[in-house]
């Protein structure tokens, strides 16, 4: 596109020199028609009155003059055409007085062949009878030969030549940076991205676009690590169950005497359950990693918490601690097993009794769920939201969890502009989970 440009700029550059070239030389050529002209009015005039003799003097700077009769006769001239036979019989045609033409010849004193703008005069009634004065102006070299024309054609095929070439130095210079982050991305591979780009040193567009392209590599880096461990995980966990049950299996039909059928197909089903329950789990990360969003609307976090602890069976006491009218906007399915997951994690690991707070606070709707159990040492705090995370024997998933519960409600809680986290209980024992949502406005309600 720069090379287009520059050309283009080039033609249009030629273009405007020579459009200016022939206004000038039109302006030219009509002060030396006005003033030959003006010349054959005077001697116009000059023979009306009669001849005195057969010379007529220079007039207006024109020292080339020439009346001439219809038979061609040369009556009267300027000295510096006495003696020439005249050098045009072009009449004006009828009901006209003037004529104007180009005539090339060789004059003295130079004799060199020039050519000249002639203008001429029909006057009727002189001394001479019926005659043409032409009054004759020598047209500069410029104006006739081609040199200029060829100058400027030359000039503009230069100038264009220079910065074709100047405009390839500078592409060059300028995509030489690109060319090596090209080469540099091409080695990169999914089974390697742990490659950067050299940032170089100028600080110009193409070091912000390097840094640009080393961000993108290490957050693509750490979700291919991340996908791979998942999915490693993922075969495992589902391995696990799978193995169990095929294990009963293979042994009720090796020896089916050995144990009751009952208790064989409830073992099984409560393995198929658990995988089932893996099953749902990882399909729901999946529509959250995907971006799945359900229908939003405004919720009341009261109203939420009261039907999803009614809804569910839990084990310990559920103290509430509900203030009215603190609404968010988002979707009631997925919010709802958001509180589900921490309400299931909660009931696990307590020892007596599950609390449940929801109140406001800076503009933001907080839920807090609290157990009474062991709670979570505070270094790990973060790894309980990572997928399949294991901690110590009391909070793992033997306990009936799929290790998926809280990193779904995380990814939930994040989907709806909102945080989920793990923070200190006030009585310094159990675990406490704070979830944080934006309130909905007026106009949402």
């Amino acid at each position: 596109m720069t090379l287009i440009a520059i050309i283009a700029f080039a033609l249009v550059l030629g273009m405007g020199m020579f459009a200016t070239w022939q206004v000038v030389r039109a302006k030219l050529s009509a002060d030396l028609s006005d003033l030959a002209a003006g010349a054959a009015a005077n001697a116009a005039l000059a023979v009306e009155k009669g001849p005195a003799d057969s010379v007529i003097f220079p007039l207006n700077r024109v020292n080339r003059i020439q009346v001439v009769a219809n038979d061609g006769r040369v009556v009267a001239a300027s000295p510096a055409m006495k003696g020439q036979p005249p050098l045009t019989r072009t009449r004006p045609p009828p009901g006209e007085t003037r004529v104007d033409e180009t005539v090339c010849a060789a004059l003295p004193p130079t004799g060199e062949r020039a050519c000249y703008g002639v203008v001429g005069l029909r006057v009727e009634r002189s001394a001479y009878g019926d005659v043409m004065v032409y009054a004759m102006t020598p047209e500069p070299p410029l104006l006739r030969s081609s040199f200029l024309v060829v100058t400027l054609a030359l000039f503009s095929l230069g100038l264009l030549t220079l910065l074709g070439w100047g405009a390839w130095q500078l592409a060059g210079r300028t995509l030489a940076p690109v060319e090596r982050i090209r080469a540099e991305m091409t080695e990169i591979t999914a089974s390697d991205l742990s490659r950067r780009m050299p940032v170089p040193t100028s600080g110009n567009e193409m070091a912000q676009l390097t840094r640009t392209i080393n961000a993108t590599l290490e957050r693509l880096e750490r979700a291919v690590e991340n996908q791979r461990r998942f999915a490693s995980d993922a075969s495992h966990e589902l391995r696990t169950p799978l193995t169990g049950l095929r294990t009963k299996l293979e042994l009720a039909i090796s020896d089916p005497e050995a144990e009751d059928p009952l208790t064989t197909m409830r073992s099984v089903l409560a393995d198929a359950d658990r995988l089932q329950a893996v099953i749902e789990d990882l399909l729901l990360l999946a529509c959250l990693d995907s971006g799945v969003r359900g229908a939003p609307e405004v919720i009341d976090l009261a109203d939420l918490v009261t039907s999803e602890v009614e809804r569910r069976p839990i084990r310990h006491e559920v103290l509430l601690r509900l203030e009215p009218g603190v609404t968010v906007r988002g979707s009631r399915v997925q919010l709802g097993r958001l509180l589900t997951n921490l309400l299931a994690n909660a009931d696990r690991h307590a020892a007596k009794e599950v609390q449940v707070r929801v109140g406001s606070r800076s503009g933001e709707a907080v839920v807090e769920v609290i157990d009474d159990g062991l709670g979570i040492p505070e270094k790990e705090r973060e790894r309980v939201f990572q997928r399949f995370t294991r901690l110590d024997s009391a909070r793992s998933r033997d306990a009936g969890g799929t290790g998926l519960g809280l990193p779904i409600a995380r990814d939930i809680a994040v989907a709806h502009r909102g945080r989920l986290y793990a923070a200190d209980t006030p009585t310094g024992r159990g675990a406490r989970l704070v979830l944080r949502l934006p309130l909905s406005t007026a106009a949402d309600s």
